[in-house]
Parts: structure tokens; sequence; C-alpha cells
């Protein structure tokens, strides 16, 4: 179902990046410390995706990586943790904000854009 991975695909985590060579070299150093599998729960709270869904994602040298090729995935996760992203599938596309800590747990928003609108919150929680 169209919807159904679009509001799924919202919550894997990745990040925007930064401007210069040498911001990029520290990203890689600091945004490994978010290396790892991570567990996403993504809620729905507006709009007609479906309720909730809770699936992994990896993250290695600060990119979200998802196994499966139903959609696509821009943006990395900052060395603060801030996650920012943008999801893609056809047409279709969504929005993430949040942030991940170190401590192993992270959340934020989704808001999808273009024809399907729906928006919700999403928790993550580091699993490995």
């Amino acid at each position: 179902m169209r919807v159904a991975i679009l509001a799924a695909a919202t919550l894997s985590l990745v990040a925007a990046g930064m401007g210069t060579a040498e911001a990029a070299r520290k990203k890689v150093q600091v945004a490994s410390a978010y290396d790892g599998t991570w567990s996403i729960e993504v809620i729905t709270l507006d709009g007609p995706c479906d309720r909730a869904y809770r699936y992994g994602v990896q993250i290695r040298q600060g990119e979200a990586r998802y196994p499966g090729s139903d959609f696509n995935i821009t943006g990395r996760v900052a060395t603060n943790g801030a996650v920012r992203a943008t999801i893609s599938r056809g047409s279709d596309s969504a929005n993430v904000v949040g942030r991940l800590g170190r401590q192993g747990y992270g959340n934020g928003t989704w808001t999808t854009n273009g024809g399907i609108s729906c928006r919700g919150q999403w928790n993550a929680e580091r699993r490995g």
C-alpha cells in the first residue's frame, strides 16, 4: 500500500549534511557515534496514513540504510545528532526532523509533502 510504505519510510533516520570538506570529515568522525542498528517506531497523528509501524534502520558513518528498495533517502545524521531528511517514493515524499542522543534514544516529527497529507512523530532506540 502506497500510504503505508511512505509513512514507514518517513522515519528512516538520515540528517542534513554540513557545508565544507573539513566539516564533512568532522561529521563522519562524530556522526559515527550514532552508528549501529536503530529500532524506529512511527506514529501517525493526523491524516490517512496507517497508525503505527516499527522497523530497523542501520546507520553507518552517519548515513542511514534501510534494507529494501521501496523508497529513496537523502540526508545524514549531523554531528550533534540532529536528524533532517527527505524520504521519497515516486512523486510522494516526506520531511523528517528530530534528534538522536548518544544515550541510544531519539525522537522527532515527520510530515508528508504533496498529495498525501499526514503528520506524526517518531521514536528511536539503539539496538546494536
